[in-house]
This record gives C-alpha cells, structure tokens and sequence, in this order.
C-alpha cells in the first residue's frame, strides 16, 4: 500500500492541509497513521464527510468532553479541566500526608 503526505492529500481532496491534518487527528481518515509529526495517509483513503462545526442544536458538555478525551485532543476544555484540577488538587493530598 503506498501513503500520501498531509499536502497531497490536500491538493486530492481540493481542501486545506489543516483540514486534513484535524480529520487524522480525530480518527476520521481510517489507517492513518504518524511517524515523526508527518502524518502518512493512504492514497485509497476517502475523504471525511464534512461536519458543520456551529449548528442550531447546543453542544451538551457531557459529549464534548467525551469526546475530546476518546480522541485525546490536546487544549480542550477536558484537557484544560485536567490540568487545573491536578494542580489545584494536589496542595489538599499534600496537606493531608503532612497531618
């Protein structure tokens, strides 16, 4: 099986390397795969459906955050919630051990 680059991609599927390089990201382009930072597609790939981003129907938080963590997006609001509870976390555990 031969492998396209993010910018071939692009210019087959006539969108933008960003776009391409978030549906690798997701998961959305099936046996994508990194090595390095470069991510390598393969040529019989199909490109994504396209999901509008802003709907009329709200985001429910519970979702979002379930999917940012199956996906491991980095930056997110679940990333972000770990981050300030286990720094905020940690002085309470650290007074504890000290009682």
């Amino acid at each position: 099986m031969s492998y396209l680059s993010v910018k071939e991609t692009a210019l087959k599927w006539d969108i933008s390397e960003r776009s391409v390089r978030d549906y690798c990201q997701k998961g959305r382009i099936a046996e994508a795969f990194l090595i390095g930072k470069t991510w390598s597609i393969p040529d019989n790939a199909t490109k994504p459906t396209h999901i509008p981003r802003h709907s009329n129907q709200p985001r429910i938080l519970h979702n979002v955050l379930r999917d940012e963590k199956i996906h491991s997006v980095t930056g997110g609001i679940y990333h972000k919630i770990q981050i300030e509870l286990t720094y905020n976390t940690a002085p309470i555990f650290a007074s504890k051990e000290s009682s």
